[in-house]
């Protein structure tokens, strides 16, 4: 749905872990990382749409994950010109979006990227908080900015700004993996 300003309704899905990690995940085909996110269709509410594309991106269920709150309002980004698709109608000049933030329940072996009818992501990967500012698209930045800021007090444990640390999962055996850090 495209309001009257032209933004297109959206959800954000922040997903931490147990160790107050956030998911990162890299579209199919491309070298571009950033959280879920996912349209929200002209019958959803927002929080309808949440549910149904952290199935679609994620695989996961409702009873997998604990909601922990929300963004007060829908934030804004506009998309640079050369990505506006001005033959389209409506026209579409950005995302407004509404974030979430949840904390997986299970095991990240539950995390399947090809749950929906057309994958959107290849790979993703734990990393900490506030990692993400260092590494998303630059016209997403603010968003992202404002929605870790918003959401950040609903975490147990307030994570350092100055290090970000990027896990990888090395699989070792079927099953079991190994984490390193990168800083």
């Amino acid at each position: 749905m495209i309001d009257t300003d032209g933004y297109r309704m959206n959800v954000g899905i922040i997903l931490i872990n147990q160790d107050e990690q956030v998911l990162w995940a890299k579209r199919v085909g491309q070298d571009a990382w950033q959280f879920p996110q996912g349209g929200v269709k002209a019958h959803e509410t927002p929080k309808r749409a949440l549910f149904r594309e952290l199935h679609e991106e994620l695989g996961l269920t409702t009873q997998q994950v604990q909601m922990l709150g929300a963004t007060c309002g829908w934030l804004r980004y506009r998309l640079p010109n050369h990505l506006i698709r001005y033959h389209q109608r409506p026209l579409c000049i950005g995302q407004k979006q509404v974030w979430y933030m949840l904390r997986l329940l299970v095991n990240d072996s539950c995390i399947g990227l090809n749950s929906g009818d057309k994958p959107e992501f290849d790979q993703w990967l734990w990393v900490d908080y506030w990692y993400p500012l260092t590494e998303a698209v630059y016209f997403k930045k603010d968003v992202y900015e404002n929605a870790l800021q918003e959401l950040q007090p609903l975490m147990r444990r307030t994570p350092p700004l100055q290090k970000r640390r990027l896990t990888y999962k090395l699989p070792l055996s079927k099953g079991v993996g190994r984490q390193i850090a990168k800083y």
